[in-house]
Protein backbone atom coordinates (compact mmCIF):
# COMPACT_ATOMS: atom_id res chain seq x y z
CA UNK A 1 0.00 0.00 0.00
CA UNK A 2 1.31 3.55 -0.68
CA UNK A 3 2.46 5.89 2.30
CA UNK A 4 -0.44 8.08 0.87
CA UNK A 5 -2.88 5.90 2.09
CA UNK A 6 -1.61 5.95 5.63
CA UNK A 7 -0.31 7.47 8.41
CA UNK A 8 2.81 7.16 9.72
CA UNK A 9 4.55 4.27 11.57
CA UNK A 10 3.64 4.50 15.37
CA UNK A 11 0.45 7.38 14.27
CA UNK A 12 -3.00 6.58 14.46
CA UNK A 13 -6.35 8.38 13.08
CA UNK A 14 -9.18 8.79 15.78
CA UNK A 15 -12.59 7.93 14.45
CA UNK A 16 -15.61 9.92 15.91
CA UNK A 17 -16.64 7.41 18.82
CA UNK A 18 -13.23 7.16 20.19
CA UNK A 19 -13.21 10.95 20.08
CA UNK A 20 -16.17 11.46 21.89
CA UNK A 21 -14.91 8.70 24.47
CA UNK A 22 -11.54 10.25 25.04
CA UNK A 23 -12.80 13.24 25.40
CA UNK A 24 -15.38 12.02 28.01
CA UNK A 25 -12.24 10.97 30.31
CA UNK A 26 -10.33 14.34 29.25
CA UNK A 27 -13.77 16.90 30.31
CA UNK A 28 -14.05 14.57 33.45
CA UNK A 29 -10.35 15.10 34.77
CA UNK A 30 -10.25 18.91 33.53
CA UNK A 31 -13.50 19.45 35.73
CA UNK A 32 -11.58 18.10 38.89
CA UNK A 33 -8.30 20.09 38.01
CA UNK A 34 -10.73 23.48 37.72
CA UNK A 35 -12.43 22.39 41.35
CA UNK A 36 -8.74 22.34 42.93
CA UNK A 37 -7.87 25.70 41.23
CA UNK A 38 -5.93 24.82 38.49
CA UNK A 39 -5.61 27.07 35.48
CA UNK A 40 -5.19 25.18 31.64
CA UNK A 41 -1.92 26.59 30.42
CA UNK A 42 -1.02 25.78 25.82
CA UNK A 43 2.40 25.47 25.29
CA UNK A 44 4.14 25.05 22.14
CA UNK A 45 3.96 21.53 20.13
CA UNK A 46 7.22 22.83 18.78
CA UNK A 47 10.66 23.62 21.32
CA UNK A 48 13.93 23.93 21.23
CA UNK A 49 15.62 20.75 21.77
CA UNK A 50 17.68 21.99 24.67
CA UNK A 51 14.57 22.90 25.92
CA UNK A 52 13.17 19.65 25.55
CA UNK A 53 15.81 17.55 27.04
CA UNK A 54 15.87 19.66 30.70
CA UNK A 55 19.72 19.78 31.14
CA UNK A 56 19.83 16.04 29.99
CA UNK A 57 17.38 14.93 32.30
CA UNK A 58 15.60 13.62 29.36
CA UNK A 59 17.34 11.64 26.53
CA UNK A 60 17.38 13.59 22.79
CA UNK A 61 16.88 9.64 21.50
CA UNK A 62 13.29 9.97 22.99
CA UNK A 63 12.99 13.56 21.21
CA UNK A 64 11.56 13.60 17.52
CA UNK A 65 13.96 16.12 15.84
CA UNK A 66 12.90 18.24 13.28
CA UNK A 67 15.19 20.15 10.62
CA UNK A 68 17.58 22.40 12.23
CA UNK A 69 17.72 26.50 12.18
CA UNK A 70 20.85 28.82 12.74
CA UNK A 71 19.40 29.44 16.10
CA UNK A 72 19.59 25.17 16.75
CA UNK A 73 17.24 22.26 16.28
CA UNK A 74 13.67 21.92 16.71
CA UNK A 75 11.67 19.05 18.19
CA UNK A 76 8.31 17.51 19.03
CA UNK A 77 7.87 17.76 22.74
CA UNK A 78 7.67 14.12 24.52
CA UNK A 79 6.44 15.55 27.48
CA UNK A 80 4.83 19.02 29.13
CA UNK A 81 6.87 19.58 32.64
CA UNK A 82 9.90 20.95 30.90
CA UNK A 83 7.61 23.49 28.57
CA UNK A 84 6.00 24.28 31.03
CA UNK A 85 8.57 25.09 33.40
CA UNK A 86 9.74 27.22 30.40
CA UNK A 87 6.67 29.16 29.83
CA UNK A 88 6.27 30.03 33.76
CA UNK A 89 10.29 31.28 34.02
CA UNK A 90 9.81 33.28 30.74
CA UNK A 91 6.44 34.30 30.60
CA UNK A 92 4.64 34.35 34.41
CA UNK A 93 8.14 35.33 36.37
CA UNK A 94 5.98 38.28 37.77
CA UNK A 95 3.38 36.44 39.12
CA UNK A 96 3.35 34.87 42.76
CA UNK A 97 3.61 31.53 43.56
CA UNK A 98 1.59 28.84 44.07
CA UNK A 99 1.19 28.42 40.54
CA UNK A 100 -1.18 26.03 39.54
CA UNK A 101 -1.68 25.01 35.77
CA UNK A 102 -3.21 22.42 34.08
CA UNK A 103 -2.99 20.76 30.50
CA UNK A 104 -4.56 18.89 28.24
CA UNK A 105 -2.41 17.95 25.08
CA UNK A 106 -0.76 15.74 22.76
CA UNK A 107 2.89 14.74 22.95
CA UNK A 108 5.46 12.79 21.04
CA UNK A 109 8.05 10.24 21.84
CA UNK A 110 10.26 8.52 18.89
CA UNK A 111 10.50 4.24 18.99
CA UNK A 112 12.82 2.48 19.99
CA UNK A 113 15.97 1.71 17.39
CA UNK A 114 14.10 -0.94 14.87
CA UNK A 115 10.40 -0.91 16.56
CA UNK A 116 8.11 0.61 13.80
CA UNK A 117 5.14 -0.40 14.87
CA UNK A 118 5.74 1.47 18.60
CA UNK A 119 3.25 4.36 19.32
CA UNK A 120 4.35 7.84 18.71
CA UNK A 121 1.66 9.91 20.23
CA UNK A 122 0.06 10.19 22.75
CA UNK A 123 -2.43 12.27 24.39
CA UNK A 124 -2.41 13.55 28.12
CA UNK A 125 -4.13 15.85 31.13
CA UNK A 126 -2.20 16.71 33.99
CA UNK A 127 -1.21 19.23 36.36
CA UNK A 128 1.93 21.24 37.81
CA UNK A 129 1.95 23.07 40.61
CA UNK A 130 4.88 25.74 41.30
CA UNK A 131 6.65 27.68 43.37
CA UNK A 132 5.41 25.70 46.02
CA UNK A 133 7.52 22.86 47.74
CA UNK A 134 6.98 21.00 50.95
CA UNK A 135 4.79 18.31 52.67
CA UNK A 136 1.64 20.09 52.21
CA UNK A 137 1.92 20.35 48.57
CA UNK A 138 3.33 17.02 47.72
CA UNK A 139 -0.43 15.59 49.86
CA UNK A 140 -2.05 18.44 47.47
CA UNK A 141 -1.16 16.61 44.44
CA UNK A 142 -1.76 12.54 45.75
CA UNK A 143 -4.63 13.70 46.87
CA UNK A 144 -6.05 15.47 43.19
CA UNK A 145 -4.56 12.49 41.49
CA UNK A 146 -6.72 10.59 44.32
CA UNK A 147 -10.27 12.11 43.52
CA UNK A 148 -8.91 12.46 39.44
CA UNK A 149 -9.31 9.14 38.84
CA UNK A 150 -12.60 8.85 41.54
CA UNK A 151 -14.19 11.06 39.10
CA UNK A 152 -13.66 8.16 35.99
CA UNK A 153 -14.61 5.55 38.72
CA UNK A 154 -11.52 3.47 37.49
CA UNK A 155 -10.95 0.16 39.37
CA UNK A 156 -8.29 -1.92 41.06
CA UNK A 157 -5.59 0.82 40.69
CA UNK A 158 -2.61 1.90 42.91
CA UNK A 159 0.10 4.49 43.48
CA UNK A 160 3.37 3.07 43.73
CA UNK A 161 5.46 5.79 45.73
CA UNK A 162 9.47 6.76 45.97
CA UNK A 163 11.63 9.52 46.75
CA UNK A 164 14.00 10.33 44.14
CA UNK A 165 16.68 11.79 46.29
CA UNK A 166 16.41 9.36 48.94
CA UNK A 167 17.39 6.61 46.42
CA UNK A 168 20.31 8.48 45.22
CA UNK A 169 21.20 8.59 48.16
CA UNK A 170 21.08 5.48 48.87
CA UNK A 171 22.88 4.54 45.69
CA UNK A 172 25.94 6.52 46.72
CA UNK A 173 27.45 3.86 49.02
CA UNK A 174 28.18 1.99 45.74
CA UNK A 175 31.67 2.24 43.72
CA UNK A 176 30.58 5.15 41.00
CA UNK A 177 32.02 3.28 38.16
CA UNK A 178 29.14 0.47 38.98
CA UNK A 179 26.40 3.21 40.17
CA UNK A 180 24.32 2.79 36.57
CA UNK A 181 24.47 -0.92 36.24
CA UNK A 182 22.54 -0.75 40.04
CA UNK A 183 20.66 1.78 39.28
CA UNK A 184 19.58 0.05 35.92
CA UNK A 185 18.99 -2.86 38.12
CA UNK A 186 17.13 -1.53 40.53
CA UNK A 187 14.51 0.16 38.14
CA UNK A 188 14.13 -2.79 35.93
CA UNK A 189 13.40 -5.33 38.91
CA UNK A 190 16.85 -7.01 37.21
CA UNK A 191 17.50 -10.04 40.33
CA UNK A 192 19.95 -11.93 37.58
CA UNK A 193 21.40 -8.80 36.29
CA UNK A 194 22.41 -7.92 39.74
CA UNK A 195 24.26 -10.70 40.35
CA UNK A 196 26.46 -10.38 37.57
CA UNK A 197 27.69 -6.89 38.80
CA UNK A 198 31.18 -7.48 40.64
CA UNK A 199 30.01 -5.93 43.86
CA UNK A 200 31.54 -7.04 47.44
CA UNK A 201 28.93 -9.09 49.46
CA UNK A 202 28.31 -6.00 51.73
CA UNK A 203 27.37 -4.03 48.70
CA UNK A 204 25.61 -7.13 47.26
CA UNK A 205 22.99 -7.46 50.07
CA UNK A 206 22.70 -3.79 50.29
CA UNK A 207 21.36 -3.53 46.36
CA UNK A 208 19.23 -7.01 47.40
CA UNK A 209 17.79 -4.78 50.07
CA UNK A 210 16.40 -2.22 47.61
CA UNK A 211 13.75 -5.28 46.82
CA UNK A 212 12.43 -4.96 50.53
CA UNK A 213 11.97 -1.20 50.18
CA UNK A 214 8.50 -2.26 48.77
CA UNK A 215 4.80 -2.81 50.09
CA UNK A 216 2.79 -0.96 53.13
CA UNK A 217 4.47 2.61 53.54
CA UNK A 218 4.80 2.12 57.03
CA UNK A 219 6.76 -1.10 57.05
CA UNK A 220 9.26 0.66 54.63
CA UNK A 221 9.97 3.70 56.54
CA UNK A 222 10.35 1.10 59.58
CA UNK A 223 12.88 -1.09 57.60
CA UNK A 224 14.65 1.91 55.69
CA UNK A 225 15.14 4.00 59.08
CA UNK A 226 16.66 1.28 60.51
CA UNK A 227 19.83 1.89 58.04
CA UNK A 228 22.95 4.06 58.85
CA UNK A 229 21.73 6.94 57.28
CA UNK A 230 23.78 10.25 57.10
CA UNK A 231 21.46 13.81 58.15
CA UNK A 232 19.97 14.29 54.43
CA UNK A 233 19.15 10.60 53.96
CA UNK A 234 17.57 10.81 57.07
CA UNK A 235 15.63 14.04 56.98
CA UNK A 236 13.28 12.82 53.56
CA UNK A 237 12.21 10.00 55.24
CA UNK A 238 10.92 11.98 57.96
CA UNK A 239 9.61 13.85 54.94
CA UNK A 240 8.43 10.74 53.80
CA UNK A 241 6.48 9.68 56.97
CA UNK A 242 4.92 13.14 57.58
CA UNK A 243 3.32 12.89 54.03
CA UNK A 244 1.89 9.75 54.87
CA UNK A 245 0.69 10.85 58.29
CA UNK A 246 -1.04 13.63 56.43
CA UNK A 247 -2.73 11.75 53.65
CA UNK A 248 -3.74 9.40 56.26
CA UNK A 249 -5.09 12.05 58.72
CA UNK A 250 -6.99 13.95 55.69
CA UNK A 251 -8.38 11.67 53.16
CA UNK A 252 -11.99 10.72 53.38
CA UNK A 253 -10.83 6.90 53.14
CA UNK A 254 -7.59 5.08 52.71
CA UNK A 255 -5.46 5.56 49.31
CA UNK A 256 -4.11 2.82 47.86
CA UNK A 257 -0.25 3.44 48.59
CA UNK A 258 2.39 1.57 47.63
CA UNK A 259 6.02 2.88 48.73
CA UNK A 260 8.81 1.56 46.75
CA UNK A 261 12.54 3.12 47.29
CA UNK A 262 13.83 1.07 44.35
CA UNK A 263 11.66 3.13 42.06
CA UNK A 264 13.71 4.90 39.50
CA UNK A 265 12.04 7.16 36.59
CA UNK A 266 13.78 7.36 33.31
CA UNK A 267 13.64 10.95 33.00
CA UNK A 268 15.97 12.71 35.77
CA UNK A 269 14.81 16.00 36.85
CA UNK A 270 12.96 14.63 39.61
CA UNK A 271 13.75 15.72 43.09
CA UNK A 272 11.65 14.46 45.80
CA UNK A 273 8.13 12.05 45.88
CA UNK A 274 8.14 10.27 42.75
CA UNK A 275 4.89 8.04 41.56
CA UNK A 276 3.44 5.94 39.22
CA UNK A 277 -0.12 4.78 38.76
CA UNK A 278 -0.89 1.69 38.31
CA UNK A 279 -3.94 -0.20 36.93
CA UNK A 280 -3.57 -3.70 36.68
CA UNK A 281 -0.38 -3.97 34.88
CA UNK A 282 -0.72 -0.98 33.32
CA UNK A 283 0.91 2.03 34.00
CA UNK A 284 -1.65 4.72 33.36
CA UNK A 285 0.37 7.92 34.90
CA UNK A 286 3.20 9.46 36.53
CA UNK A 287 4.70 12.30 38.76
CA UNK A 288 7.02 13.68 41.12
CA UNK A 289 8.28 16.35 42.41
CA UNK A 290 11.23 18.47 40.72
CA UNK A 291 12.93 21.58 42.47
CA UNK A 292 15.57 22.09 40.40
CA UNK A 293 14.04 22.78 36.91
CA UNK A 294 12.23 25.77 36.73
CA UNK A 295 16.34 26.62 37.26
CA UNK A 296 17.30 25.29 34.06
CA UNK A 297 15.17 28.86 32.34
CA UNK A 298 15.86 30.86 34.15
CA UNK A 299 18.77 33.73 33.15
CA UNK A 300 20.39 33.55 36.79
CA UNK A 301 20.01 29.83 37.22
CA UNK A 302 17.53 31.05 39.83
CA UNK A 303 15.39 27.91 40.59
CA UNK A 304 11.74 27.35 42.18
CA UNK A 305 10.64 24.15 43.16
CA UNK A 306 7.35 22.23 41.59
CA UNK A 307 5.88 18.99 41.28
CA UNK A 308 2.88 17.53 39.29
CA UNK A 309 1.25 14.60 37.25
CA UNK A 310 0.26 13.65 34.03
CA UNK A 311 -1.96 10.72 33.06
CA UNK A 312 -2.11 8.57 29.77
CA UNK A 313 -5.49 9.31 28.41
CA UNK A 314 -4.84 6.17 25.95
CA UNK A 315 -4.13 3.71 29.03
CA UNK A 316 -7.56 5.02 30.94
CA UNK A 317 -9.45 4.13 27.59
CA UNK A 318 -8.23 0.97 27.55
CA UNK A 319 -8.96 0.67 30.95
CA UNK A 320 -12.93 2.07 30.37
CA UNK A 321 -13.59 0.24 27.37
CA UNK A 322 -16.20 -2.47 28.94
CA UNK A 323 -16.93 0.32 31.14
CA UNK A 324 -21.29 1.30 30.52
CA UNK A 325 -20.91 4.59 31.49
CA UNK A 326 -18.18 5.86 28.81
CA UNK A 327 -19.95 6.97 25.39
CA UNK A 328 -20.74 3.91 23.32
CA UNK A 329 -22.27 6.20 20.46
CA UNK A 330 -21.15 9.63 18.76
CA UNK A 331 -23.68 12.08 19.82
CA UNK A 332 -26.95 12.00 17.67
CA UNK A 333 -28.47 14.70 16.18
CA UNK A 334 -31.11 16.71 17.29
CA UNK A 335 -33.06 17.51 14.15
CA UNK A 336 -33.01 16.76 10.52
CA UNK A 337 -34.46 19.84 8.40
CA UNK A 338 -36.05 18.56 4.36
CA UNK A 339 -36.36 21.20 1.94
CA UNK A 340 -38.91 20.01 0.09
CA UNK A 341 -38.06 21.55 -3.07
CA UNK A 342 -35.39 24.07 -4.45
CA UNK A 343 -37.72 26.41 -3.29
CA UNK A 344 -37.53 25.99 0.22
CA UNK A 345 -33.55 25.80 0.45
CA UNK A 346 -33.40 29.20 1.58
CA UNK A 347 -36.01 28.77 4.12
CA UNK A 348 -34.58 25.35 5.55
CA UNK A 349 -31.24 26.66 6.30
CA UNK A 350 -32.78 29.53 7.79
CA UNK A 351 -34.93 27.83 10.38
CA UNK A 352 -31.78 25.89 11.23
CA UNK A 353 -30.19 29.20 11.96
CA UNK A 354 -32.68 30.03 14.32
CA UNK A 355 -32.67 26.53 15.72
CA UNK A 356 -29.44 26.44 16.48
CA UNK A 357 -28.76 30.17 17.91
CA UNK A 358 -32.51 29.65 20.15
CA UNK A 359 -31.35 26.71 22.10
CA UNK A 360 -28.17 25.96 24.22
CA UNK A 361 -26.48 23.30 22.40
CA UNK A 362 -28.53 21.80 19.67
CA UNK A 363 -27.34 19.99 16.46
CA UNK A 364 -29.18 20.40 13.17
CA UNK A 365 -28.51 19.15 10.02
CA UNK A 366 -29.48 19.89 6.66
CA UNK A 367 -30.90 17.09 3.94
CA UNK A 368 -28.41 17.52 1.20
CA UNK A 369 -29.33 14.71 -0.74
CA UNK A 370 -32.88 13.83 -3.08
CA UNK A 371 -34.83 11.35 -0.98
CA UNK A 372 -38.15 9.76 -0.60
CA UNK A 373 -39.77 10.99 2.32
CA UNK A 374 -39.39 7.06 3.74
CA UNK A 375 -35.67 7.29 2.58
CA UNK A 376 -35.34 10.16 4.47
CA UNK A 377 -37.30 8.88 7.68
CA UNK A 378 -34.96 5.94 7.75
CA UNK A 379 -31.51 8.08 6.98
CA UNK A 380 -32.89 9.79 9.97
CA UNK A 381 -33.81 6.74 12.61
CA UNK A 382 -30.57 5.22 12.23
CA UNK A 383 -28.33 8.37 12.67
CA UNK A 384 -30.69 9.00 15.73
CA UNK A 385 -32.45 12.18 14.83
CA UNK A 386 -35.38 13.02 17.13
CA UNK A 387 -37.38 15.75 15.16
CA UNK A 388 -37.80 16.31 11.02
CA UNK A 389 -38.65 19.74 9.78
CA UNK A 390 -40.49 19.52 6.39
CA UNK A 391 -39.98 23.13 5.06
CA UNK A 392 -42.46 23.48 1.69
CA UNK A 393 -42.20 25.86 -0.80
CA UNK A 394 -43.59 28.15 1.34
CA UNK A 395 -40.99 28.63 3.76
CA UNK A 396 -43.77 26.52 6.57
CA UNK A 397 -42.23 24.20 8.28
CA UNK A 398 -43.92 21.09 9.77
CA UNK A 399 -42.40 19.49 12.57
CA UNK A 400 -42.56 15.37 12.48
CA UNK A 401 -40.86 13.86 15.81
CA UNK A 402 -39.52 10.38 15.41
Amino acid sequence: MSTIHQPPAGARDLLPLEVAQKRWISDRLQEVFQRWGYQRIITSTLEWLDTLTAGGAIERSTVIQLEGSSQGTLGLRPELTASIARTAVTRMAGQTGPQRLYYSANVFRRPSKGDRSQQIEFYQAGVELLRVGGVLADAEMLLLLYESLQALDLKSWSVIVGEAGLTRSLLASFPENLRDRVRYCLANLDWIGLQAIPLSDEERDRAQLFFDLRGNPRDVIAKVSQLDLDADAQAKVNNLKALIDLIENSSPEPLPLILDLSLIETIDYYTGITFEVVNDTRVIGKGGRYDQLLGLYDLNGQSAPGVGFALNIEEIHSCLLNAPFLPQATPANDWLIVPESPEARAAALMYAHTIRTSEHLVRVEINLEERSPNEVREYARAGRVSRLVWMSPEGVPHIETL
